[in-house]
């Protein structure tokens, strides 16, 4: 781990980041999420569907589930699962930024997770759903989806998605930077 550190401080990469920048990250994440979400309810009606381009259309869609609505037929249950599960992830990615705090990378992944988890979390808090508002439609999608319409999602999935991959590419670099 040492060689790791020394490497990063002779590329120029200064000091690592505090946890105060992460966290303010995840907060801008969430404001972001909760403010466009804030606009489609006062915009739209549950269903509502407006045409942006040929391939983007804004609509509101409840979603009681996970991603792709997953456990969306469930009891309810499944509100407070997210609910609880949001918030353990999110503890330990603090626990897992505090730990790791030159692996910036990693950091940013993390914290862009732990933002749009909790920006979902506060839908289920407050609504006991997530709204969605973001929908996409290529035909090449079709023999997957209906009409080609790809599942609605949020900024909060969003965030989610590009942190997933940077987590990825994270642990491609670190592999490689290791050979």
């Amino acid at each position: 781990m040492a060689g790791a550190g020394k490497s990063a401080k002779s590329r120029g990469a200064g000091p690592p980041p505090g946890l105060a920048l992460w966290l303010g990250l995840a907060v801008i994440v969430i404001l972001l999420d909760q403010i466009t979400k804030t606009l489609v309810i006062g915009s739209f009606e549950l269903g509502d569907s407006r045409r942006v381009t040929g391939f983007f259309n804004l609509v509101r869609v409840h979603n009681t589930g996970a991603a792709f609505s997953f456990l969306a037929g469930a009891s309810g249950w499944q509100r407070w699962f997210f609910v609880g599960l949001g918030l353990v992830a999110s503890g330990f990615i603090i626990w897992m930024i505090r730990s790791h705090p030159a692996q910036k990378l990693f950091c940013f992944a993390v914290t862009m997770i732990m933002g749009g988890a909790l920006g979902n979390v506060i839908d289920r808090l407050l609504h006991g759903h997530v709204v969605d508002f973001l929908q996409f439609r290529f035909a090449i999608l079709e023999p997957l989806f209906p009409g080609g319409y790809f599942p609605s999602f949020n900024i909060a999935d969003s965030a989610i998605t590009v942190g997933a991959i940077c987590v990825i590419l994270d642990e491609i670099l670190r592999v490689r930077r290791s050979k």
